[in-house]
């Protein structure tokens, strides 16, 4: 029941402003933050400023937050922590050419998706390889607009995929349970329309494995809160 003026209407000038949000807390009395959904939700230097300030930040750690911000980076620490992830590219050569190779490698159809990323956007399908030049090209410039990064990942493509989603929370000792799964593949433009659970397409020994390794993934990130693994599904369920 208590207001605190943070700034203008622009995000800008108000939720996105740091040190408006430490003085908020501070004058208020606050002991904790929730940071919402979006603006500053999975921002590290947010959750590090309310560290310092002695602040709960009801979430992940800034360390956290860092190595799964990063699509490349998040991934090789999955593959690290022997999570099974799609075959692909996440190197820092992001010459056309060598991209160009790595897609043939890797054999189309593939997805080119931004590192830093989100809500579908520099994220392209590419079914050929006389389609890769574009669609890079296209992928990246709506990268560097939404995000200031064109920094690319490369992945197989799964054809007619499931997204299933598991549901984990984890504490701050190293403890960690998954809540079942969440089926999300009604999607347009990438982005989810339906989900349901539990997941038509999920087994109970399925549902089990799946389970352990967003468990174990949470571990080898050292996440605290609530989270979610995404999770692709082929057609003979792998």
């Amino acid at each position: 029941d208590q207001a605190v003026c943070i700034g203008g209407p622009l995000p800008a000038q108000s939720y996105l402003r740091i040190p408006a949000l430490i003085e908020a807390a501070r004058a208020s009395g606050a002991d904790a933050v929730h940071p919402g959904y979006g603006f500053l939700a999975e921002n590290a230097e947010f959750a590090e400023a309310c560290r310092a300030a002695g602040l709960v930040f009801v979430g992940p750690s800034p360390e956290a937050i860092r190595a799964m911000g990063d699509k490349a980076g998040a991934k090789r620490l999955m593959m690290d922590a022997g999570v099974p992830c799609i075959p692909g590219y996440q190197g820092s050569d992001q010459g056309g050419e060598r991209l160009a190779d790595e897609a043939a490698r890797i054999g189309y159809p593939v997805m080119i998706k931004a590192t830093a990323g989100g809500g579908g956007r520099g994220m392209r399908l590419v079914r050929s390889a006389a389609e890769f030049p574009d669609l890079l090209r296209s992928a990246r410039s709506e990268a560097k607009n939404a995000f200031g990064d064109d920094t690319v990942i490369l992945e197989r493509a799964i054809v007619e995929p499931r997204h299933v989603e598991i549901q984990v929370f984890a504490d701050r000792h190293g403890q960690a349970v998954h809540l079942g799964e969440r089926d999300c593949s009604v999607q347009r433009r990438h982005q989810k329309v339906i989900e349901e659970a539990p997941s038509p397409a999920v087994t109970p020994e399925l549902r089990a494995r799946m389970g352990a390794t967003a468990v174990q993934a949470v571990r080898a990130i050292g996440y605290e809160g609530a989270g979610t693994l995404e999770v692709l599904l082929d057609r003979e369920g792998h």
